[in-house]
């Protein structure tokens, strides 16, 4: 039973990292599409569509670098390797598709925490400030990311937790005050 275990723990723990990138960049970018549009007072209906538009085309983009990636990664491996127990590592090792559909279902899986509470809104309208629910929302998504980060890294959990919130509200401030400035300038 601890070799079962121990097995499923190694082939969970493989992925992590993947979960994390994938989840952290859909997190910040469907963000930033939020804050950017918040900034230039775009309607809410705007948000939700270019919201999904960038979760889905981008988790995408995404997922299909991460595949290219880890078959790059392990088509040079091959080619190096000589012995059979080096191919054999290395096939163990790189899975391109594998890689690939983390990253995809964990940037819509955390990508989506920024555009819940416009959702919510749209069903069933909120009486305060949408934007304060969905940066909530995100905060809530970058404390589950950096939790795990963590505990890849081996680090403190607020570390990691307090490192992906930064760069989210970095991320966050940047889309805000380019989409204000931009929506003032044309306006």
């Amino acid at each position: 039973m601890i070799s079962s275990t121990s097995h499923l723990y190694q082939k969970i723990e493989k992925y992590l990292g993947e979960f994390v990138y994938g989840g952290i960049d859909g997190c910040v970018t469907t963000f930033a599409v939020v804050a950017g549009s918040v900034g230039a007072n775009l309607d809410s209906s705007v948000i939700i569509i270019l919201g999904f538009a960038n979760l889905l085309a981008d988790g995408f983009a995404m997922s299909v670098g991460a595949y290219l990636s880890a078959k790059t990664e392990k088509d040079n491996g091959l080619k190096y390797a000589h012995r059979k127990e080096d191919i054999d590592e290395i096939e163990k090792n790189f899975d391109p598709l594998g890689k690939s559909m983390v990253t995809y279902a964990s940037f819509l899986l955390i990508g989506i925490f920024p555009l819940l509470a416009y959702v919510i809104d749209d069903v069933s309208p909120i009486e305060a400030n949408v934007f304060i629910y969905s940066s909530i929302s995100t905060g809530i998504g970058f404390i589950i990311v950096g939790s795990l980060k963590s505990y890849i890294n081996h680090i403190a959990i607020w570390k990691g937790v307090a490192e992906t919130l930064l760069l989210g509200i970095l991320a966050a401030l940047v889309s805000y005050y380019v989409g204000d400035f931009i929506e003032g300038v044309i306006s």
